[in-house]
């Protein structure tokens, strides 16, 4: 009887991890665009008539200056640049109206701050029947406290933490936003540009020994949707130059 052969070995495995795709900044702006356009289907029209119109005036100035070539080289970058600035900023309005209206909105505006504030990812009130919540943020201003809720009922909320904060930070300015559509209250994306507008009051360290002793008085836990950062839309510009 013929031998039986022996089980051919295996591959021995290259123990080279996969290649992970690096994201380029064209990855980002198409995504950004696919968001946008599914809120906002006219966004392409936008985006094309702000390119276009741009080139125009750039091939207007090149034949009035008789360097056509020159002025379409030149005006094409700032094309570009017009139609990201553009989808920028209906990127930005399409991200706030899909998480408007979810309990933790006003959380993930006030997270696009980059610097300056310290925003806890748990809200320091709530209310279980109504899900009226509060939300407590430290800066150089002092302390902001964002109620997220109906202009009847939130301001109550508001002033009991407020009083809460006061017995141990006597000294410590508090301001007082409610975050909304309904009368005297800021609409979600005009939220962060609020509070970035308060006065600074207090010191880096001052900031930071608050901080420290509010942690204290902890918080409500609550689950908070991640909302889109509509920030994360704008062009890389050293990614454009190939850096």
């Amino acid at each position: 009887m013929a031998r039986q052969r022996s089980a051919e070995p295996s591959p021995a495995p290259s123990g080279k991890a996969p290649k992970v795709r690096k994201t380029r900044w064209y990855h980002q702006v198409w995504s950004a665009y696919q968001m946008t356009r599914k809120a906002d289907p006219a966004v392409t029209w936008w985006l094309l008539a702000s390119f276009v119109g741009v080139m125009a005036v750039a091939l207007v100035i090149g034949f009035a200056v008789n360097q056509v070539v020159y002025l379409i080289v030149v005006g094409l970058p700032f094309a570009v640049l017009a139609a990201m600035f553009i989808l920028a900023r209906r990127a930005e309005t399409a991200a706030y109206r899909q998480i408007e209206g979810q309990p933790g909105a006003a959380l993930s505006a006030l997270r696009t701050i980059r610097r300056g504030w310290d925003f806890p990812e748990e809200p320091v009130a709530m209310d279980p029947r109504n899900q009226d919540l509060v939300f407590r943020g430290v800066g150089r201003a002092g302390v902001v406290l964002v109620g997220e809720g109906p202009a009847g009922r939130i301001p109550r909320l508001l002033d009991l933490e407020r009083k809460k904060i006061t017995r141990i930070l006597p000294n410590v300015p508090i301001t007082l936003i409610q975050a909304g559509n309904g009368e005297g209250q800021v609409p979600l994306r005009k939220l962060p540009r609020a509070v970035q507008r308060l006065k600074s009051t207090l010191t880096k360290q001052e900031a930071e020994e608050v901080t420290k002793r509010l942690r204290s008085l902890g918080g409500a836990k609550l689950p908070i949707p991640k909302g889109v950062d509509p920030y994360r839309v704008r062009p890389d510009r050293k990614g454009m130059r190939g850096r």
